[in-house]
This record gives structure tokens, sequence and C-alpha cells, in this order.
């Protein structure tokens, strides 16, 4: 019988003080006197003893008030044993005929389906339910492009069954319907308008799921011919008074760093690309990452060139924040929207998080 590991404090401090990896997967260490925690592996200066307590997971050391270190490296955030249950598991979702459910999942990964799903949830941003749906609507949109193929031949080869609940998903995640998305959104109302900031001109874009691109420029037409370029076939109207109120808080979002967003979102892209986007979002106000900060954070370190592929493809200018990724150096890197917006946009953010 295998005696368990670091139950005693005294183990788990031992654990700290060699940065044992194998006890990442054990618990962590937290520091008082700062408010941080993070696995044992990852710890950099050794704190006072007395200033450290333990929590057997991430989730209880955030109930206890504590926040993940931020000089805790992103390749280090996760364990071993974590990254290669997560791999283990989307390899079997991306080879997958049907759907998997998550007990499926779990006994292929020989683990609890809790446990699963809250490693796999941690280290991807997303679900494994949520991962499945996103590849598949994926594949979708792939074989959509296809014009030899019919729609029915499409949601088939996409790996969907032919029911209106897996149909319904896949509507959802085009953001419309599989035969709009293939005639280019031929019928799908979309509402814009242009407003001005300080940045230049914004056009605000809204579907009924909600603002669907956010975009920025010099000249107002340049801007809507890009946007038609992107739906040429969706009925393009503009917006009412009423439409006008949405504009406004785009702007004021855009003028007040920090402040909260509350309008629904309509976000259209990969896995990958949402994986990306999603991690932009968490990067603090006043802050930076490089590219290859990103790509580690998502356990795919080799994959800089891809999130670089993701941040140019993201619609939604500052609130999905592309403009805090820079290159590795700390240099301001290329920007969808124009490196001089973008130096802007960090110079703002860093007054008002010093304000702050």
């Amino acid at each position: 019988m295998v005696t368990p590991r670091y139950l005693s404090e005294e183990e788990r401090w031992q654990a700290v003080q060699t940065r044992d990896g194998a006890a990442d997967d054990h618990f962590v260490a937290a520091v008082t006197s700062t408010g941080y925690y993070c696995p044992p592996s990852a710890v950099t200066l050794l704190p006072a003893r007395e200033d450290v307590e333990f929590f057997s997971d991430s989730d209880v050391a955030e109930a206890a008030g504590y926040t993940l270190s931020e000089f805790t490296a992103p390749s280090a955030r996760y364990s071993a044993k974590w990254l290669t249950i997560v791999k283990k598991c989307c390899y079997f979702i991306e080879n997958a005929e049907h759907l998997p459910d998550l007990t499926t999942l779990a006994d292929y990964c020989s683990v609890s389906g809790s446990y699963l799903h809250r490693i796999f949830k941690s280290v991807t941003g997303l679900s494994p339910k949520a991962y499945s749906q996103g590849l598949r609507a994926a594949r979708l949109r792939e074989q959509l492009n296809d014009p030899e193929k019919s729609v029915c031949e499409a949601i088939y080869q996409a790996g969907f069954n032919a029911n209106s609940r897996f149909y319904e998903s896949a509507s959802q995640r085009l953001g419309m319907t599989a035969k709009h998305y293939r005639r280019g959104a031929a019928g799908v109302t979309i509402y814009f308008a242009i407003g001005q900031c300080s940045l230049g001109s914004v056009l605000v874009a809204q579907s009924e799921k909600g603002v669907c691109a956010i975009s920025l420029g010099d000249e107002p037409e340049a801007l809507i011919e890009q946007f038609q370029q992107q739906f040429p076939n969706a009925v393009l109207m503009g917006g009412d008074a009423h439409y006008e109120q949405t504009v406004a808080q785009v702007i004021g979002f855009i003028e007040q760093p920090g402040s909260t967003w509350h309008l629904p979102l309509d976000i259209q892209g990969t896995v990958f690309q949402e994986r990306v986007w999603r991690a932009l979002r968490d990067i603090p106000l006043g802050s930076t990452a490089s590219y290859t900060d990103i790509a580690e954070q998502l356990g795919s370190p080799k994959a800089v060139r891809a999130v670089a592929q993701a941040c140019a493809a993201n619609r939604l200018a500052v609130v999905i924040p592309c403009h805090r990724v820079v290159k590795r150096d700390g240099r301001l890197s290329g920007y969808r929207w124009g490196v001089a917006r973008k130096e802007a946009l960090l110079t703002r953010e860093k007054k008002a998080n010093h304000k702050g």
C-alpha cells in the first residue's frame, strides 16, 4: 500500500523549500503577508514559515481570499500531470466520431468526472463540453466553405448528428443558421453605427445575439467598407436613436479604462481563438503580456504564431484587449487598428491603473 504524500504541514513545507514539482498536484502554498498563492514548485522568494499556510487546491485558496501570484510563470501554474490529462482528453475529443460525454472522457483518462471537469476548465478556460462543441462548430465552418457539399453533408462531416439539438448548437456557434453562413449572412440583419472617440472613428455592429464588431479607424467610409466585406449579403441597418445609446456605451468603455462592460457579445471564432481571446480579457488593466506568455498559459508554448494570428483576427477592439499583447522584449508589435492607437490605449490604461 502506497503511503499518501504531503499530508502533514512538515512535508508540505519541505516541498516548498525544495520547489518540489511532484507536490503541485497535491496542494498550493499561500503567503499571508502578500495575499498570494502558487504551486510549491513556483515559489520564487522563500517566505518565512509563519507567513505560509497550505490549501488542498486553488479553489480553496481563492475561497479563503488569496490570489494566484502574478509572478508565477504561466507554465508553472499547472502540474505536468494536469497537462498530460488535458492533452489526452483533447486528443480523444478531436478524434471521436460523436460528441463524448464527461463520463466517457473521465473513463478514458482514468480520473473522476468532477476532477477532469475542474482541471480541464482551469487549463483551457473551457469545459470539455464547450471544447467539443466549439471544435465541431469550427469544422462546420470549414465544411460549409466547400461549395460542392450540401448543408446536410457539411453538418454530418463536421461531426454533428442530424437532430435539432445539435443543429441549434451549430447555429448558435455560427451566430446564424448554416444556410445563412454559407450565403455570406444572407437575410441576417446586423445593426451598425459610426461614432467618434479620442482614437478616431469607431464602428459598432450588433447581431441579434450581441455586439459582434468594434472597429477603429481614421475614415468612417473605410470602416463600413471593411465590415461589408465580412458579411457581404447581410442586411446592414443603420442604427436608430435607441442603437445610438449602445454606441455611446461602447465609446464610454473605450474612453474610461477600467469601466465595466455591460453589453452582450456575439463572439465568433475557432476553439483556439476563443481560448486566446479569453486569456486576453484576463490580462489586468495597466499590464501587458507577450505572445509567448499567452501561448504558455494555454499550455501550447510552441503556438506563438497561432496566438498572434488569433489576436489579429479579433473583431472587438478594446473589449477583447489584444492591444495588451506585446513582443517578448516589451516592444509594441502590430495592431489591427494601428500601432499609434495601441500605444495610446496602453498609456491611458497605465495612468488609470496608477490612479486607482
